[in-house]
């Protein structure tokens, strides 16, 4: 670092265009830019991520500033000090007041400078430390020995060993420390200094820069803040969904081939299902999928979806699926199965939203007794061809209080093949759109040999990018 009389010297400034305007413009242009950016930020206090981008442009912006200051004084340069008077050592004075007609240099906001003599005990502070440390300019500088009372007590040691190091050492100064300000408020102050020795060798002053950096410590305890409150939510999110994850897996049946009734009896069924999950991590959904073998030798199929994601859902989904399984083993019958469950949905502490499909196939006659509560209907697929059933009354579970729902029959044969699957398993599509290209795999559905193999084809058609889990149950009349 440069003593404080060669750093008062004007510089020569270079011929032509000057290189420190051109690297004004260019901060201020890149300041500009990162403030229209920051404005284009939504203030959404509650979401970390964006807590943590706006507080990284404050901090951004900051040291923009401070660098457009510096290059400003580097511009502008010093003003020129009158001689130095021949019983001062070379280098006793850092900063001294301009003579009356020099031209005045932009004073550089929040950086103040100080010397203290210690051959006469003198101070010098200029105007803009005044103002920093809160004091009266009309009141004298505070010497070495007085500064410390300005200093939040828990770092004053941390003050009096760099001074101390400066002055018997020779060391620099470079550290940091907090100013209580006669208003009450506290300062964060970062000061660099050196000693400045006279004709003897020995210490005649010690100068200082002092820049007060309370807002940028400020933006940084902000971004350390938003930075752990971001990483306290990924954790939370990464737990939630891992909980989901295995509540679902937990609930959900695997694929477990061909049921057979009891008894081992022969096989009328051959079922496979499968679950599509959503890309890039997302929260896991409230979609389900069952096949339980009843004990009056019929079989319960049924798909749904419950609104939402996350653990709660999760959690709804697997309640909801409990009591599918045990009202079907109790014998109730598609429609008033899914009137029971309107009523289950709106009688929760947390009330939801959620579409289900509940189908009895009894092999004894070949008949699928079914219902739907906003659910898409069942696909059949025959000879090579396909068709949406016709779908009885039924509106979205915990929809509308007390709703009725409707059941509907339809009579299979061998070879016939039904695909149930919740909503979004077509990625993008809704409505007919989405039911015209699922009917189209009718020719492939009638080359494949079980229901396993239709499975694997709707997993190659629909089974790339995906936004939202999907469910489908493959059941294929066997006899």
């Amino acid at each position: 670092m440069p003593s404080p009389v060669s750093a008062d010297r004007s510089a020569a400034q270079p011929p032509g265009d000057d290189p420190v305007e051109a690297l004004i413009t260019q901060a201020r242009r890149l300041k500009g830019d990162v403030d229209a950016v920051r404005r284009d930020v939504r203030h959404d206090d509650t979401d970390p991520g964006e807590r943590w981008q706006r507080a990284l442009y404050d901090l951004a912006l900051h040291q923009l500033d401070d660098l457009d200051a510096h290059l400003a004084q580097l511009r502008n340069g010093p003003a020129p000090l009158p001689p130095a008077e021949p019983a001062e050592p070379v280098g006793v004075r850092a900063v001294r007041p301009a003579p009356a007609g020099a031209p005045r240099r932009a004073p550089l906001s929040r950086v103040g400078s100080a010397e203290w003599n210690l051959l006469t005990d003198e101070a010098t502070w200029s105007g803009e430390l005044y103002r920093i440390l809160g004091r009266d300019p009309a009141l004298p500088a505070l010497t070495l020995d007085e500064l410390p009372s300005l200093v939040v007590e828990e770092d004053r040691p941390k003050l009096t060993a760099m001074v101390t190091d400066c002055l018997i050492d020779g060391r620099p100064i470079d550290g940091e420390f907090r100013v209580r300000r006669p208003d009450g408020s506290v300062r964060a102050v970062h000061m660099t200094g050196e000693p400045v020795l006279g004709a003897d060798g020995a210490t005649a002053s010690m100068w200082a820069v002092l820049r007060d950096v309370s807002a940028l410590r400020h933006s940084q305890r902000t971004v350390h803040e938003t930075r752990d409150s971001l990483r306290r939510h990924q954790q939370r999110e990464q737990t939630e969904h891992r909980v989901a994850t295995e509540l679902q897996e937990a609930v959900l049946p695997p694929w477990r081939g061909s049921l057979r009734p009891p008894h081992q009896g022969p096989r009328t069924l051959d079922l496979a299902a499968h679950r599509l999950r959503a890309d890039g991590g997302a929260p896991i959904g409230g979609d389900w999928y069952d096949a339980l073998e009843l004990a009056d030798g019929e079989t319960l199929l049924s798909v749904g979806d419950l609104t939402g994601h996350g653990v709660a859902v999760a959690s709804g989904m697997a309640t909801l699926l409990g009591a599918v399984r045990g009202m079907a083993m109790a014998g109730t019958q598609p429609g008033q199965l899914l009137a029971l469950l309107d009523r289950l949905l709106d009688s929760t502490v947390h009330p939801a939203l959620g579409s289900a499909l509940c189908c009895r196939y009894r092999p004894a006659t070949r008949t699928l007794v079914w219902g739907q509560a906003g659910h898409p209907a069942p696909l059949l697929y025959r000879d090579g061809t396909g068709c949406v059933l016709d779908a009885p009354r039924g509106v979205l579970l915990g929809a509308t209080p007390g709703a009725g729902y409707g059941q509907a029959e339809v009579n299979l044969v061998p070879g016939d093949l039904l695909l149930l699957h919740t909503e979004g398993l077509v990625p993008g599509r809704r409505g007919t759109v989405a039911v015209d290209r699922l009917l189209g795999l009718a020719p492939r559905f009638d080359d494949v040999r079980d229901a396993q193999d239709c499975v694997r084809v709707l997993v190659e058609e629909f089974g790339g990018a995906r936004v939202d889990d999907a469910c489908v149950l493959v059941a294929r009349v066997t006899a």
